[in-house]
Protein backbone atom coordinates (compact mmCIF):
# COMPACT_ATOMS: atom_id res chain seq x y z
CA UNK A 1 0.00 0.00 0.00
CA UNK A 2 1.04 3.89 -0.74
CA UNK A 3 2.47 4.75 2.57
CA UNK A 4 1.80 8.63 1.33
CA UNK A 5 -1.70 9.61 2.24
CA UNK A 6 -3.24 9.71 -0.89
CA UNK A 7 -4.24 6.21 -2.71
CA UNK A 8 -2.39 5.72 -6.34
CA UNK A 9 -5.19 4.72 -9.07
CA UNK A 10 -3.11 2.89 -12.24
CA UNK A 11 -5.01 3.54 -15.31
CA UNK A 12 -5.79 1.88 -18.54
CA UNK A 13 -6.95 3.36 -21.94
CA UNK A 14 -6.65 6.42 -23.07
CA UNK A 15 -10.20 7.16 -24.96
CA UNK A 16 -13.03 9.40 -24.03
CA UNK A 17 -13.78 7.22 -20.35
CA UNK A 18 -10.50 7.27 -19.63
CA UNK A 19 -10.06 11.00 -19.87
CA UNK A 20 -12.62 11.92 -18.35
CA UNK A 21 -11.78 9.98 -15.44
CA UNK A 22 -7.98 11.09 -15.25
CA UNK A 23 -10.12 14.40 -15.21
CA UNK A 24 -11.99 13.97 -12.12
CA UNK A 25 -9.44 12.30 -10.12
CA UNK A 26 -6.92 15.13 -11.01
CA UNK A 27 -9.56 17.81 -10.54
CA UNK A 28 -11.63 16.52 -8.10
CA UNK A 29 -10.46 14.38 -5.87
CA UNK A 30 -7.92 15.32 -3.68
CA UNK A 31 -6.93 11.55 -1.93
CA UNK A 32 -6.50 9.84 -4.84
CA UNK A 33 -3.62 10.41 -7.49
CA UNK A 34 -3.23 8.77 -11.40
CA UNK A 35 -0.12 7.08 -10.29
CA UNK A 36 0.29 5.59 -14.02
CA UNK A 37 -1.67 4.94 -17.34
CA UNK A 38 -1.04 2.13 -19.60
CA UNK A 39 -1.60 2.92 -23.36
CA UNK A 40 -0.38 0.97 -26.45
CA UNK A 41 -0.36 4.40 -28.59
CA UNK A 42 3.18 5.84 -29.36
CA UNK A 43 4.30 7.84 -26.21
CA UNK A 44 5.03 11.10 -28.31
CA UNK A 45 1.53 10.81 -29.46
CA UNK A 46 -1.74 11.10 -26.65
CA UNK A 47 -3.80 12.32 -29.11
CA UNK A 48 -5.19 14.70 -26.74
CA UNK A 49 -5.15 12.59 -23.24
CA UNK A 50 -4.74 15.09 -20.53
CA UNK A 51 -1.59 13.91 -18.32
CA UNK A 52 0.90 12.15 -20.73
CA UNK A 53 3.49 12.09 -18.12
CA UNK A 54 1.67 9.73 -16.29
CA UNK A 55 1.71 6.93 -19.91
CA UNK A 56 3.67 3.76 -20.01
CA UNK A 57 4.04 1.32 -21.94
CA UNK A 58 4.69 -1.36 -19.30
CA UNK A 59 2.20 -3.32 -17.26
CA UNK A 60 5.07 -4.15 -14.69
CA UNK A 61 5.34 -0.27 -14.07
CA UNK A 62 1.57 0.36 -13.70
CA UNK A 63 1.48 -2.39 -11.43
CA UNK A 64 4.19 -1.07 -9.28
CA UNK A 65 2.62 2.32 -8.64
CA UNK A 66 -0.57 1.08 -8.50
CA UNK A 67 -2.98 0.33 -5.37
CA UNK A 68 -5.76 -0.18 -7.65
CA UNK A 69 -6.07 -0.59 -11.13
CA UNK A 70 -9.17 0.98 -13.28
CA UNK A 71 -9.42 -0.69 -16.54
CA UNK A 72 -11.40 0.88 -19.55
CA UNK A 73 -9.83 -0.07 -22.62
CA UNK A 74 -12.32 -1.19 -24.33
CA UNK A 75 -10.41 -4.18 -25.70
CA UNK A 76 -10.88 -7.62 -24.64
CA UNK A 77 -7.93 -9.04 -25.65
CA UNK A 78 -6.19 -6.29 -24.07
CA UNK A 79 -8.20 -6.03 -21.35
CA UNK A 80 -8.15 -9.86 -20.57
CA UNK A 81 -4.14 -9.98 -20.17
CA UNK A 82 -3.45 -6.93 -18.55
CA UNK A 83 -6.16 -7.93 -15.94
CA UNK A 84 -5.01 -11.33 -15.22
CA UNK A 85 -1.55 -9.34 -14.40
CA UNK A 86 -3.46 -7.52 -12.13
CA UNK A 87 -5.12 -9.87 -10.02
CA UNK A 88 -1.76 -12.15 -10.32
CA UNK A 89 -0.58 -9.55 -8.46
CA UNK A 90 -2.72 -8.63 -5.82
CA UNK A 91 -4.68 -5.41 -7.02
CA UNK A 92 -8.03 -4.76 -7.23
CA UNK A 93 -9.74 -4.01 -10.25
CA UNK A 94 -12.31 -1.80 -11.43
CA UNK A 95 -13.35 -1.86 -14.98
CA UNK A 96 -15.94 0.17 -17.08
CA UNK A 97 -15.27 -2.95 -19.67
CA UNK A 98 -18.73 -5.17 -20.01
CA UNK A 99 -17.01 -6.37 -23.24
CA UNK A 100 -14.44 -8.04 -21.32
CA UNK A 101 -17.01 -9.54 -18.78
CA UNK A 102 -19.06 -11.26 -21.11
CA UNK A 103 -15.95 -12.91 -23.13
CA UNK A 104 -13.47 -13.75 -20.48
CA UNK A 105 -14.59 -11.81 -17.26
CA UNK A 106 -16.03 -15.26 -15.46
CA UNK A 107 -12.73 -16.57 -15.71
CA UNK A 108 -11.49 -14.07 -13.12
CA UNK A 109 -14.42 -14.15 -11.44
CA UNK A 110 -13.26 -16.04 -8.58
CA UNK A 111 -9.37 -14.82 -9.24
CA UNK A 112 -9.31 -11.69 -7.24
CA UNK A 113 -11.46 -8.27 -6.46
CA UNK A 114 -12.91 -7.50 -9.99
CA UNK A 115 -15.99 -5.29 -10.62
CA UNK A 116 -17.56 -3.17 -13.33
CA UNK A 117 -18.10 0.07 -11.76
CA UNK A 118 -21.05 2.51 -11.50
CA UNK A 119 -21.94 4.94 -14.53
CA UNK A 120 -22.29 2.63 -17.24
CA UNK A 121 -25.59 0.88 -17.68
CA UNK A 122 -24.77 -2.26 -15.98
CA UNK A 123 -23.35 -1.14 -12.86
CA UNK A 124 -26.35 1.54 -12.64
CA UNK A 125 -28.33 -1.33 -12.82
CA UNK A 126 -26.58 -2.96 -9.96
CA UNK A 127 -26.15 -0.03 -8.04
CA UNK A 128 -30.33 0.48 -8.05
CA UNK A 129 -30.97 -3.35 -7.82
CA UNK A 130 -28.54 -2.86 -4.15
CA UNK A 131 -30.35 0.13 -2.90
CA UNK A 132 -34.13 -1.92 -4.19
CA UNK A 133 -32.74 -4.54 -2.71
CA UNK A 134 -32.04 -2.83 0.48
CA UNK A 135 -35.41 -1.20 0.55
CA UNK A 136 -37.23 -4.39 0.97
CA UNK A 137 -37.52 -4.93 -2.85
CA UNK A 138 -37.53 -8.26 -4.84
CA UNK A 139 -35.80 -7.83 -8.18
CA UNK A 140 -37.75 -9.32 -11.12
CA UNK A 141 -36.69 -7.21 -14.11
CA UNK A 142 -33.21 -5.35 -14.56
CA UNK A 143 -34.10 -3.03 -17.42
CA UNK A 144 -32.14 -0.94 -19.59
CA UNK A 145 -33.27 1.60 -22.12
CA UNK A 146 -32.72 2.10 -25.94
CA UNK A 147 -33.59 5.11 -27.75
CA UNK A 148 -32.60 3.60 -31.49
CA UNK A 149 -32.06 0.39 -32.80
CA UNK A 150 -30.73 -0.47 -36.38
CA UNK A 151 -28.95 -3.83 -36.96
CA UNK A 152 -27.64 -2.78 -40.34
CA UNK A 153 -26.07 0.79 -40.00
CA UNK A 154 -24.32 1.88 -42.93
CA UNK A 155 -20.90 2.93 -42.35
CA UNK A 156 -21.61 6.68 -43.43
CA UNK A 157 -24.29 6.89 -41.56
CA UNK A 158 -22.31 5.99 -38.31
CA UNK A 159 -19.62 8.32 -39.30
CA UNK A 160 -21.46 11.38 -39.56
CA UNK A 161 -23.18 10.46 -36.15
CA UNK A 162 -19.79 9.41 -34.34
CA UNK A 163 -18.25 13.05 -35.37
CA UNK A 164 -21.84 14.86 -34.07
CA UNK A 165 -21.15 12.83 -30.78
CA UNK A 166 -17.79 13.31 -29.89
CA UNK A 167 -17.13 9.20 -29.70
CA UNK A 168 -15.68 6.56 -32.08
CA UNK A 169 -17.45 5.18 -35.01
CA UNK A 170 -17.01 1.99 -33.59
CA UNK A 171 -18.71 2.34 -30.57
CA UNK A 172 -21.42 4.65 -32.43
CA UNK A 173 -21.83 1.34 -34.40
CA UNK A 174 -22.00 -1.25 -31.48
CA UNK A 175 -24.37 1.34 -30.00
CA UNK A 176 -26.71 1.63 -33.13
CA UNK A 177 -27.04 -2.00 -34.23
CA UNK A 178 -27.44 -3.26 -30.29
CA UNK A 179 -24.63 -5.13 -29.81
CA UNK A 180 -23.83 -2.89 -26.72
CA UNK A 181 -26.74 -3.15 -25.08
CA UNK A 182 -27.04 -7.07 -25.61
CA UNK A 183 -23.74 -7.02 -23.67
CA UNK A 184 -24.56 -5.27 -21.10
CA UNK A 185 -28.01 -7.08 -20.25
CA UNK A 186 -26.02 -10.34 -20.42
CA UNK A 187 -23.38 -9.57 -17.72
CA UNK A 188 -26.45 -8.34 -15.54
CA UNK A 189 -28.01 -11.42 -15.98
CA UNK A 190 -25.08 -13.48 -15.37
CA UNK A 191 -24.34 -11.11 -11.95
CA UNK A 192 -27.07 -11.53 -10.32
CA UNK A 193 -28.09 -15.24 -11.11
CA UNK A 194 -31.13 -14.05 -13.67
CA UNK A 195 -31.61 -14.99 -17.68
CA UNK A 196 -33.20 -13.51 -20.78
CA UNK A 197 -36.49 -15.06 -22.62
CA UNK A 198 -35.25 -15.64 -25.79
CA UNK A 199 -32.37 -14.89 -27.96
CA UNK A 200 -31.99 -10.70 -28.58
CA UNK A 201 -33.99 -10.66 -25.55
CA UNK A 202 -37.86 -9.25 -25.99
CA UNK A 203 -36.86 -4.96 -26.37
CA UNK A 204 -40.41 -3.99 -26.31
CA UNK A 205 -40.96 -1.00 -28.45
CA UNK A 206 -43.21 2.06 -25.88
CA UNK A 207 -43.45 5.55 -25.02
CA UNK A 208 -44.60 5.05 -21.83
CA UNK A 209 -41.47 2.99 -19.91
CA UNK A 210 -43.14 2.27 -16.70
CA UNK A 211 -46.32 0.33 -18.44
CA UNK A 212 -43.56 -1.57 -20.66
CA UNK A 213 -41.51 -2.56 -17.64
CA UNK A 214 -44.34 -3.49 -15.66
CA UNK A 215 -45.36 -6.16 -18.38
CA UNK A 216 -41.66 -7.73 -18.53
CA UNK A 217 -42.24 -8.37 -14.88
CA UNK A 218 -45.34 -10.29 -15.48
CA UNK A 219 -43.04 -11.70 -18.19
CA UNK A 220 -40.93 -12.72 -15.73
CA UNK A 221 -42.94 -14.03 -13.06
CA UNK A 222 -44.26 -16.45 -15.18
CA UNK A 223 -40.71 -17.52 -15.61
CA UNK A 224 -40.05 -17.88 -12.29
CA UNK A 225 -36.73 -16.24 -12.84
CA UNK A 226 -35.66 -12.72 -12.46
CA UNK A 227 -34.68 -11.32 -16.28
CA UNK A 228 -32.54 -9.09 -17.36
CA UNK A 229 -34.21 -7.11 -21.01
CA UNK A 230 -34.75 -3.68 -22.27
CA UNK A 231 -37.16 -1.12 -23.76
CA UNK A 232 -37.14 0.54 -27.25
CA UNK A 233 -38.08 3.98 -26.11
CA UNK A 234 -37.07 7.26 -27.91
CA UNK A 235 -36.22 10.32 -25.89
CA UNK A 236 -35.89 8.23 -22.68
CA UNK A 237 -32.44 7.00 -20.94
CA UNK A 238 -31.75 5.34 -18.18
CA UNK A 239 -32.13 2.28 -16.19
CA UNK A 240 -35.20 0.51 -14.45
CA UNK A 241 -35.57 -2.83 -12.00
CA UNK A 242 -39.36 -3.48 -11.66
CA UNK A 243 -39.52 -5.81 -8.40
CA UNK A 244 -42.10 -6.85 -5.59
CA UNK A 245 -42.56 -5.83 -1.98
CA UNK A 246 -44.65 -7.17 1.14
CA UNK A 247 -48.17 -7.05 0.64
CA UNK A 248 -48.32 -5.15 3.81
CA UNK A 249 -46.67 -2.56 2.75
CA UNK A 250 -48.72 -1.62 -0.88
CA UNK A 251 -50.58 0.98 0.76
CA UNK A 252 -47.75 2.81 1.59
CA UNK A 253 -46.06 2.40 -1.36
CA UNK A 254 -49.26 3.39 -2.92
CA UNK A 255 -48.91 6.67 -1.32
CA UNK A 256 -45.55 7.15 -2.16
CA UNK A 257 -46.49 7.30 -5.62
CA UNK A 258 -45.18 3.92 -6.50
CA UNK A 259 -48.50 2.64 -7.89
CA UNK A 260 -51.05 -0.12 -7.11
CA UNK A 261 -48.67 -2.98 -7.39
CA UNK A 262 -48.22 -5.81 -6.93
CA UNK A 263 -45.00 -4.75 -9.57
CA UNK A 264 -43.22 -1.25 -8.84
CA UNK A 265 -40.86 0.26 -11.21
CA UNK A 266 -37.55 2.01 -9.79
CA UNK A 267 -36.18 4.08 -12.39
CA UNK A 268 -32.54 6.06 -12.69
CA UNK A 269 -33.08 8.13 -14.81
CA UNK A 270 -29.13 9.23 -16.43
CA UNK A 271 -25.99 7.22 -16.09
CA UNK A 272 -22.85 9.14 -16.10
CA UNK A 273 -20.33 7.05 -17.36
CA UNK A 274 -16.88 8.35 -16.61
CA UNK A 275 -17.92 10.61 -13.83
CA UNK A 276 -19.14 7.55 -11.77
CA UNK A 277 -16.52 5.02 -12.02
CA UNK A 278 -15.07 7.23 -8.89
CA UNK A 279 -17.73 5.68 -6.69
CA UNK A 280 -16.78 2.35 -7.12
CA UNK A 281 -12.80 3.20 -6.61
CA UNK A 282 -14.01 4.67 -3.43
CA UNK A 283 -16.60 1.30 -2.84
CA UNK A 284 -13.86 -0.78 -3.37
CA UNK A 285 -11.04 1.09 -1.23
CA UNK A 286 -13.33 1.20 1.90
CA UNK A 287 -13.66 -2.46 1.60
CA UNK A 288 -17.45 -2.29 -0.14
CA UNK A 289 -16.63 -5.14 -2.45
CA UNK A 290 -17.17 -5.88 -5.93
CA UNK A 291 -20.68 -3.91 -7.32
CA UNK A 292 -20.76 -6.38 -10.23
CA UNK A 293 -19.11 -8.86 -12.76
CA UNK A 294 -19.87 -12.12 -14.92
CA UNK A 295 -19.93 -14.60 -12.12
CA UNK A 296 -17.95 -17.80 -12.48
CA UNK A 297 -21.25 -19.54 -13.99
CA UNK A 298 -22.00 -17.24 -16.56
CA UNK A 299 -25.68 -18.56 -18.46
CA UNK A 300 -25.81 -16.40 -20.73
CA UNK A 301 -23.18 -15.48 -24.12
CA UNK A 302 -22.89 -13.02 -26.84
CA UNK A 303 -23.49 -15.07 -30.13
CA UNK A 304 -21.64 -12.99 -33.36
CA UNK A 305 -24.16 -12.98 -35.90
CA UNK A 306 -22.99 -11.95 -40.07
CA UNK A 307 -24.52 -9.06 -41.22
CA UNK A 308 -23.31 -10.12 -44.38
CA UNK A 309 -22.09 -13.18 -46.06
CA UNK A 310 -18.45 -13.85 -45.52
CA UNK A 311 -16.39 -15.96 -47.94
CA UNK A 312 -13.36 -17.83 -46.67
CA UNK A 313 -10.53 -15.68 -46.32
CA UNK A 314 -12.35 -12.39 -44.96
CA UNK A 315 -10.71 -10.98 -42.42
CA UNK A 316 -12.35 -9.65 -39.25
CA UNK A 317 -10.50 -6.60 -37.78
CA UNK A 318 -13.77 -5.33 -35.48
CA UNK A 319 -16.24 -7.27 -34.76
CA UNK A 320 -18.22 -4.90 -31.58
CA UNK A 321 -19.09 -1.81 -33.84
CA UNK A 322 -18.23 -3.08 -36.57
CA UNK A 323 -19.74 -3.71 -40.35
CA UNK A 324 -19.45 -7.73 -40.57
CA UNK A 325 -21.07 -8.98 -37.38
CA UNK A 326 -23.72 -7.91 -34.85
CA UNK A 327 -24.32 -9.66 -31.17
CA UNK A 328 -26.85 -10.97 -29.94
CA UNK A 329 -27.67 -12.25 -25.94
CA UNK A 330 -28.41 -15.96 -25.71
CA UNK A 331 -28.48 -18.43 -23.24
CA UNK A 332 -25.40 -20.58 -23.84
CA UNK A 333 -26.92 -23.77 -23.46
CA UNK A 334 -29.03 -23.40 -26.85
CA UNK A 335 -25.68 -21.88 -28.63
CA UNK A 336 -22.99 -24.81 -27.87
CA UNK A 337 -19.84 -24.19 -29.63
CA UNK A 338 -20.77 -20.66 -30.50
CA UNK A 339 -17.44 -18.08 -30.21
CA UNK A 340 -18.45 -14.88 -28.14
CA UNK A 341 -18.13 -11.74 -30.25
CA UNK A 342 -15.71 -10.25 -28.31
CA UNK A 343 -13.20 -13.17 -29.76
CA UNK A 344 -13.85 -12.62 -33.00
CA UNK A 345 -11.21 -10.05 -33.55
CA UNK A 346 -8.58 -9.91 -36.14
CA UNK A 347 -10.39 -13.24 -36.78
CA UNK A 348 -10.66 -14.70 -40.12
CA UNK A 349 -13.30 -16.50 -41.82
CA UNK A 350 -12.31 -20.48 -42.75
CA UNK A 351 -15.75 -21.41 -43.56
CA UNK A 352 -18.53 -19.80 -45.66
CA UNK A 353 -20.74 -17.48 -43.38
CA UNK A 354 -23.95 -16.47 -44.94
CA UNK A 355 -25.74 -13.11 -43.58
CA UNK A 356 -27.78 -14.20 -40.50
CA UNK A 357 -25.42 -17.19 -39.17
CA UNK A 358 -24.69 -17.58 -35.86
CA UNK A 359 -20.31 -18.04 -35.79
CA UNK A 360 -19.01 -21.06 -34.20
CA UNK A 361 -15.41 -21.56 -33.69
CA UNK A 362 -15.13 -23.82 -36.66
CA UNK A 363 -16.42 -20.84 -38.52
CA UNK A 364 -13.02 -18.43 -37.59
CA UNK A 365 -9.43 -18.44 -37.10
CA UNK A 366 -8.05 -16.37 -33.94
CA UNK A 367 -5.11 -15.61 -32.79
CA UNK A 368 -3.71 -17.53 -30.13
CA UNK A 369 -4.25 -15.91 -27.27
CA UNK A 370 -5.18 -15.93 -23.23
CA UNK A 371 -8.14 -14.46 -24.50
CA UNK A 372 -9.02 -17.44 -26.68
CA UNK A 373 -7.82 -20.24 -24.13
CA UNK A 374 -9.97 -18.93 -21.24
CA UNK A 375 -13.52 -18.50 -23.55
CA UNK A 376 -12.72 -21.95 -25.89
CA UNK A 377 -12.87 -23.53 -21.57
CA UNK A 378 -15.97 -21.32 -21.04
CA UNK A 379 -18.24 -21.96 -23.77
CA UNK A 380 -17.13 -23.80 -26.83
Amino acid sequence: MNSSNKQRIGLVGTGFIASGFARLVHNHATDLTLSAVLTRRPLGQPDGFPFPEQLTHSVQELLDKSDLIVECSGDVLHATSVIDAALRAGKPVVTMNSEFHVTTGSWFADKGLLTEAEGDQPGSIAALREEAVMMGFKPLVYGNMKGFLNHLPKPEEMAYWAGKQGISVEQTTSFTDGTKIQIEQALVANGFGGTITRQGMEGPKATDVTKAAIELARTAAGVGQAISDYVLSPGNAGVFVVGTHDQSEWKALNYLKLGDGPYYVLVRPFHLCQYEIIKTVRRVLHGGGVLLNNSSQPTVSIVGIAKTDLPVGTRINRAIGGFQVRGEAARISDVRGHVPIGMIQDAVITRPVIAGQTLTFDDVALPDTLALRIARELYA
